[in-house]
Order: structure tokens, then sequence, then C-alpha cells
């Protein structure tokens, strides 16, 4: 397997740097590549500044279409902490905030519709990337919302309350592997002196196939697919932190026998500039958005085994029409104009379109709740 792919716009430095690397080792894994296109101090995508998130950046997620997003996902935060008995004090931490746009929108629709969440609510942001700490400082600051946020660098331990992700484990590093005469090999990533390409090896670690004995299955012959052994683990943590409360994800994703399909040949890795979808990540190195659908299986099984048990998995359409996403549409007293209606309408269409936003799944789990059932997760199994 060899394929060659490059663009010239691109961060150079941080080019020259993956190719030092790839020489030093001898090819590098495609998780490595990733982990240095992204997160490379002061060169990754993400490390470095700019514009990513929203309509003038490179990728558009959720609660950037409309506030509505953040008052319905406030809404099952409110029966949550309802279900916990209405403490006091009633932890949301919020891992990967990108902008600080779901944060501040939550925030804003507790202050404004349920006074008393509102003065229990201790927001928290776990954000390890300064730039994007930054950024969300300065939307927090706008309004007097501060006093409700504080900031870390990992998850907080004995977490009473929900944690929350959007986009979050679908943006970290895969491996990439494919089934060759009934065999597991691994994508590395290599320099011909001119492009990349890539070769098909060994494995570099034995994770891999121990997550697919796991899972009971392999790719099809022939098919190329990602492996985010990351995400699992992360999800474990996840469960060992919370003491008592419920873990909410939103992200791109399937069930691991439809994300492993036989048809689906190339894989979900899809990477993005200003909108624009690609599939080649040795393109604008630095410069565009990579990511891939998770397995949410393994994230179910990782969750359970941290002690959680598992609530539900539905299309963030399902959900936001079980919360009452409808209701946008309706002003909430008198009028309003048609101008207003009709932007309502295209947030409302947009956050429940099945080709786009309306496909992300989203994953509820529970620990020391009891049996629980969730507005948001409502109808047959």
């Amino acid at each position: 397997m060899a394929s060659e792919f490059g663009s010239n716009t691109e961060n150079e430095t941080l080019k020259g740097a993956i190719i030092a690397r790839i020489v030093r080792e001898n090819g590098i894994t495609f998780r490595d590549f990733m982990a240095m296109a992204l997160y490379e101090p002061g060169l990754g995508y993400y490390c470095s500044p700019g514009v990513k998130i929203g309509r003038e950046g490179d990728y558009l997620t959720s609660p950037e279409v409309s506030p509505v997003f953040g008052a319905m996902v406030g809404r099952q935060l409110r029966e949550m902490w309802e279900l916990l008995g209405s403490p006091p004090r009633f932890q949301v931490v919020e891992a990967g905030a990108g902008n600080g746009t779901l944060c501040h929108d939550i925030l804003r629709w507790a202050r404004r519709a349920t006074p008393e969440m509102s003065e229990a609510i201790d927001y928290t942001i776990v954000e390890p990337l300064p730039a994007l700490a930054a950024r969300q400082r300065e939307l927090i600051r706008a309004e007097p919302l501060e006093d409700k946020v504080t900031w870390h660098s990992e998850l907080p331990e004995r977490i009473e309350g929900c944690i929350v992700t959007n986009e979050l484990l679908d943006s970290m590093p895969v491996h990439r592997v494919a089934t060759d005469a009934a065999r597991l090999r691994q994508v590395f990533v290599t320099w011909d002196g001119e492009r990349f390409t890539e070769e098909l090896r060994e494995q570099s670690t034995t994770e891999i196939e121990t997550y697919f004995a796991r899972l009971g299955l392999l790719p099809g012959e022939g098919c190329t697919a990602e492996v985010n052994l990351e995400a699992p683990g992360w999800m474990q943590r996840a469960g060992a932190a919370l003491k008592r409360g419920f873990v909410l994800t939103f992200d791109y994703g399937y069930e691991a026998r439809e994300l492993y399909a036989p048809w689906r040949k190339d894989g979900t890795l899809l990477c993005f500039y200003r909108h624009n979808p690609s599939n080649d990540p040795y393109a604008r190195i630095g410069r565009q958005d990579m990511t891939s659908h998770v397995d949410f299986t393994s994230l179910r099984q990782a969750g359970e085994e941290a002690g959680m048990q598992t609530v539900r998995l539905v299309s963030q359409a399902d959900f936001l029409v079980n919360m009452g996403i409808g209701e946008a549409l309706l002003p909430p007293d008198g009028e309003i104009d048609l101008e207003e209606r009709l932007a309502r309408r295209r947030a409302v269409s947009e956050l429940l379109d099945p080709a786009g936003l309306g496909r992300i799944r989203v994953l509820s789990q529970a620990k020391g709740a009891g049996d629980v059932r969730l507005q948001g997760f409502a109808g047959d199994a």
C-alpha cells in the first residue's frame, strides 16, 4: 500500500518537524502523525492562532448554530439535577469546550429559566490547550458569568453532577489499520524525499489486536479503518472521576458493527478547511482539522467497566426533539418578527438535519443515580 498527498498551504515549520521525526524513526504511525499535525505545542492545528470553530473557521459545531442547543442541553441538565435531589452544588464539567459557546449558553439559559439550578451550578471547563482556554475566558468574561466557571487542565475528582463533551472524542489522534489477506496491519507514514507516503507494516502495539478482540470483529478484507485507543481510556477516567451523576457524550460515531462494516472500505477519517471536507490528511499541514467517527460500543463498555450504567444512545435529532426544540419556533411571549422566525427555523433545521448535525450520536451514562430515565433519551431502545 502506498499513497501520495500534499499541498502548498501548510505550516512549513511543523511539516519540517514531522519529516525530521519520520526520518529519525524510519516512519511513524498515523496516530503519531495526526497527533503532531493537530497538537504539536505552538505549531499544531489546535495549538496555533486563528479561528477554528464557527462559520468563520473551518468547521461548525452545534453550539455555534444557535443558543437553542445550549438551552436544550440545559434542560437535560436540569432534569439530572432534579434526579440527584436538587443538591445545593451541582457540578457541570465540560471537557474540550471549544470556543466556550456551550458553557456560555447553558449558564445564560439557566440564569433566566431556572434560577435555583443556576445558583447551584458549579461549572468547570477542562482545557489543556492554552490557546483555546484564552478564547473561552474571553467569551465568558463578556457577561457576568465568570464567577460560575473555573478552568482545569485535567478532570477533577469526585464529581457530583454531569460530565459533558461535545465533539471531543472524535478529534483524538487515531491509529489507521487495514485488513490484508485476513491479517490486521497498521498504516505508517513515511517520507520519500518529496512527499508523504503510507506503508502497511506490523502493528506497533498489541492494544490494537486487543481492541478488536474485545469487539469480536475485524474490519472487512481490504478495508482501511481507524482505531481510537484514547477515547475508551478517557471514558474510563471520566467514570472513575464521577462520584455520582451522569456523563453526556455528543459525537459523530456508530456502534462497532456499523463503524467496521465490510462495506466501509475507506474508514471515516475526514479533514476540514474553511468548511470544505477532504480525505487528504497530508494537505495543509497544521492548517486543517482532522476527525474520525468514534466507536460507541467501546465507549459504552469502557464506561460500564468504570462503574457506570448505560442509559441509552440516540441521535442528536431525537435528543433535541425529546427535549422540546420545537418550542424554539414559537415566541416565549408576544410576537416575533419574520426575520427572527426564519432565523429560528433555519437553526432548528440545521441542528436536526439527518445528513448533518442531526446524525451526531448522544450517549448517556449514569452512576449512583438509580435506575434512571432521561427525557432526552425517551422512546424505544
